[in-house]
């Protein structure tokens, strides 16, 4: 006998816990199934998937082609470890991905989530530069940016830098050379890049003996509100580190795979990093899949004779996981059969045109874009920029009003994220830019714009 809808609401608040979320407040959203950007609840409400379900979804839910390769490989192998052994879906992924990747991104380590990959990333840096042609052994630290997000473990939270999620832990937390958020908006447009590029080489010049990578999202900062980086920015980041001698670590985990308008984010401004993280939409949204990407300049520091001990100890139950892997490939291979990337131009173009009006509204201090990633920030004071005290949830009460017009999304604080799987139609697009601005009207009304 199957659970009631009621029984199933009880239980979810009763025996899971939520992640980010006070289960004391959690009010249950159960999904039962899903359809293209739609999902479905338990009790057949359908859902526009405005966050492509936590930024991963890629083209749509149940796609035939996608569906289908996770079938046949379960007529093969639903798992073997990569541990001394190997399985040729995971091959064919690796080969496949250095064949996608700027440069010579040519060796993958498959984890199983975004936060593992940065995590191996991390530990790849620090290994390189005690066994490297020239080693640097007193290369042990790094350099992240004020309110970054790569991930939840103790070494992403130290790259990382959302305090509010990560005080609790600061004794377990390594040290990192922190640097201001790169804003284009910082001290303005015209000058951001001058100005952010020169206060990361002013820590370059004065610490790089010790820094052993930079980690960066490229071009937007996800967590941070959707963050964007100024032009030229990325360029010039990658251009001192490699004048410092520092490694490069390029999160894409989520403006990879399509979602700025280019496969990978670096492309956008020609950036080869020494190691590229890929997650979320890697398996199109499927399975847990993500990889470390690194050079081969990285991957050679590796090798040697057994009893020289340079392999990287480290490695992940389900790393390249087959079924994961299968998703993947077949993910990938839309890109090209649907022309994905071709059919962005219009869609980037009408998400432009509903953030120009939402620009407008009184409470609505800033909207941010880069391709298929959008956000919407609300303010009590539009000319001040001053937000309305975090406690009173503005964000969260949008994406409530939204749950009753047909739209999921979640947001970060009080930034609105507009980031829906990349086949989004227009008409689908204007349905949740304008329940959106509906949302803003609807939380702000009454209250004085001026204050």
């Amino acid at each position: 006998m199957n659970p009631t809808a009621e029984q199933l609401t009880d239980w979810d608040k009763r025996y899971v816990w939520h992640a980010f979320t006070q289960m004391a407040c959690y009010e249950p959203l159960i999904i039962e199934s899903a359809e293209g950007c739609e999902l479905i609840d338990i009790e057949g409400r359908r859902l526009l998937d405005g966050v492509s379900s936590m930024w991963c979804n890629v083209h749509g839910h149940r796609h035939p082609k996608l569906d289908q390769a996770v079938k046949d490989q379960l007529d093969k192998v639903a798992h073997v470890t990569n541990l001394g052994c190997s399985n040729s879906t995971a091959i064919l992924l690796a080969k496949r991905l250095a064949e996608i990747t700027p440069g010579d991104l040519n060796h993958s380590f498959f984890c199983s989530d975004g936060a593992s990959a940065l995590e191996v990333a991390i530990k790849l840096a620090f290994q390189y530069w005690h066994q490297c042609d020239n080693p640097r052994p007193k290369k042990t630290t790094y350099i992240g940016f004020e309110d970054a997000y790569h991930g939840d473990t103790i070494g992403t939270i130290s790259v990382g830098g959302v305090d509010q999620f990560n005080a609790v832990f600061k004794p377990l937390m390594f040290p990192v050379h922190r640097l201001p958020i790169p804003d284009r908006r910082v001290p303005d447009e015209a000058s951001a890049c001058t100005y952010h590029l020169r206060i990361l080489e002013e820590s370059l010049e004065k610490h790089h003996e010790a820094i052993a990578a930079l980690v960066i999202e490229p071009l937007v900062l996800g967590a941070a509100g959707m963050i964007v980086q100024p032009p030229g920015y990325l360029r010039g980041v990658r251009e001192l580190t490699k004048k410092y001698n520092v490694l490069m670590i390029a999160d894409e985990v989520a403006v990879g795979l399509g979602r700025t308008g280019t496969m990978f984010a670096c492309q956008q401004e020609e950036v080869v990093p020494d190691i590229l993280c890929l997650g979320k939409g890697l398996s199109g949204g499927y399975l847990p899949m993500s990889a470390a990407i690194a050079t081969t300049e990285i991957w050679n520091a590796y090798l040697g004779e057994f009893s020289e001990a340079k392999q990287l100890c480290h490695g992940h139950t389900f790393g390249g996981n087959p079924l994961g892997s299968a998703v993947a490939l077949a993910t990938i291979d839309l890109f090209d059969e649907e022309k994905t990337l071709k059919q962005l131009p219009p869609k980037v173009a009408r998400i432009t045109e509903h953030l120009a009006k939402l620009k407008k509204h009184p409470h609505v201090g800033d909207v941010r874009q880069r391709g298929m990633i959008a956000a919407v920030e609300i303010v009590r004071d539009k000319v001040t920029g001053e937000h309305f005290p975090w406690t009173e949830r503005h964000g969260h009460q949008v994406c409530q009003f939204a749950l009753k017009h047909g739209v999921w999304i979640r947001p970060l604080g009080d930034v609105l994220v507009i980031m829906p799987p990349l086949s989004v139609s227009l008409e689908q697009i204007d349905q949740l830019c304008e329940v959106i601005g509906a949302g803003i009207d609807a939380v702000t009304k009454g209250k004085d714009a001026s204050r």
